[in-house]
């Protein structure tokens, strides 16, 4: 595999807008979480034993290599199975555009079935389709496509390679492409409502051919614990790691960080950083809902609200005191910065999908009018898309691994498969 990945990388280097040979590039969605990163590679390095030698088949990672640092499970994945990050192609590093002028661009999509709406334009590219989301796509003979409700991207890659090409399945590969089974399926778990007997079949195959790959409950907790590490994090990347931004009246950023608050707000310099973060990225106030867990593992939320606008700032404040629909039960704690408010969260089950609505509602009652279109969440933010099993959009590991119930499992996790995001 690294050296297949270097190849890409020399490839990718040469002049792109020039005539050359084709160049078939698989490209994961914008969220680049580890279902996305690992169907990219292995499909990638598949199609390069199995095509034509004078097409280059390369992976692209659908984010900007400085966001690879949000994607903390997919660097502990990359260390695990010894590749190192440097290897890897993104999308600032390679003119997809360039490549279509000159005649010379493929395209298959992985992990998502139809492209960006920024992307429109590389369409007639698009050559083959694997997925595992709600099909989107308008059938065309030219351009076949599997899509199959399956837990993982990466169980169809597998069974592609399994069927065509297993004698390139090694220890590295078959890692990659289980790790991502068994992370997007939440640990094979049947009461989680997301693994179905392909996923389990190919998981099955790969431990059998290869004994040595670590048990599935350990993998599937390092790959969790890995998600929620944020050392080595500065400010801003924190509060992109899982931000979402919704405007009206104002420009509001939501992020969720993963420590406590207290720890949180002792960082040097941090309010300077909080006003250095929305002039840049445009945001009048910015809410940031912490989560941790206690030794037994029972959920910890709390909430900051920062502005440099005291009226903003309190009004903000005052609305989500005063919140029914849920109540947060917020209670105030004492904050070291004069433009941070700060709050214990009594209700730990009120994730970020449960305040955005509150939020927006706030917005619309400051437009005066009630209108549903002067409130927008951005879908465009400049930064990759949560990933969906995050905490922030109510995950399995909300209340704690140890006390998640199974009917909470089923229906938090089928709602976020229906919305087809990942």
């Amino acid at each position: 595999m690294e050296e297949f990945l270097s190849s890409c990388r020399h490839a990718a280097q040469a002049n792109t807008d020039q005539p050359g040979p084709q160049f078939h590039v698989v490209l994961g969605n914008e969220s680049c979480d580890v279902d996305s990163m690992v169907s990219a590679l292995a499909f990638a390095y598949f199609l390069s034993k199995t095509e034509l030698s004078d097409v280059l088949a390369l992976p692209l990672l659908n984010i900007h290599q400085s966001d690879l640092l949000l994607r903390s499970d997919n660097l502990f994945l990359l260390r695990q199975t010894g590749l190192s990050p440097d290897l890897l192609l993104f999308r600032d590093q390679l003119d997809l555009r360039a490549l279509q002028r000159a005649g010379r661009l493929r395209l298959t999509l992985v992990d998502h079935n139809v492209l960006a709406s920024a992307d429109s334009d590389l369409e007639g590219a698009v050559v083959e389709v694997i997925d595992h989301h709600l099909l989107e796509r308008e059938p065309s003979p030219s351009c076949p496509v599997t899509v199959e409700t399956v837990g993982s991207c990466a169980t169809l890659v597998t069974e592609r390679i399994v069927q065509k090409a297993p004698q390139i399945l090694d220890q590295q590969l078959a890692q990659l492409l289980y790790a991502a089974v068994v992370l997007d399926c939440v640990n094979m778990a049947p009461a989680a409502g997301k693994v179905t007997p392909k996923d389990s079949q190919y998981a099955a195959a790969l431990e059998t051919r290869f004994p040595a790959l670590p048990p599935r409950g350990a993998l599937f907790q390092a790959l969790q614990n890995a998600k929620f590490d944020v050392s080595g994090l500065n400010t801003e990347q924190m509060l992109l790691k899982d931000m979402k931004a919704v405007s009206g009246s104002l420009n509001l950023a939501v992020s969720v960080l993963y420590i406590t608050l207290e720890e949180f707000l002792q960082r040097a310099q941090l309010e300077a950083e909080l006003s250095g973060f929305c002039q840049k990225f445009g945001y009048d106030l910015l809410l940031m809902m912490t989560i941790s867990f206690t030794e037994s593992k029972e959920p910890i939320r709390e909430l900051a609200v920062f502005s440099h606008s005291s009226t903003c700032r309190e009004q903000v404040s005052q609305y989500l005191e005063q919140a029914r629909n849920p109540a947060l039960n917020l209670c105030p704690i004492s904050s070291p910065h004069p433009h941070v408010t700060a709050y214990q969260q009594g209700n730990v089950l009120a994730s970020r999908k449960k305040v955005l609505p509150i939020v927006k509602d706030f917005l619309k009652e400051q437009e005066g009018d009630g209108r549903l279109g002067d409130v927008e969440e951005e879908e465009e933010s400049g930064v990759p898309p949560t990933p969906m099993n995050s905490l922030v959009e109510g995950c399995p590991l909300d209340e704690g691994l140890p006390h998640i119930s199974a009917q909470d499992l089923v229906e938090k996790v089928s709602k976020m498969a229906d919305r087809g995001g990942n």
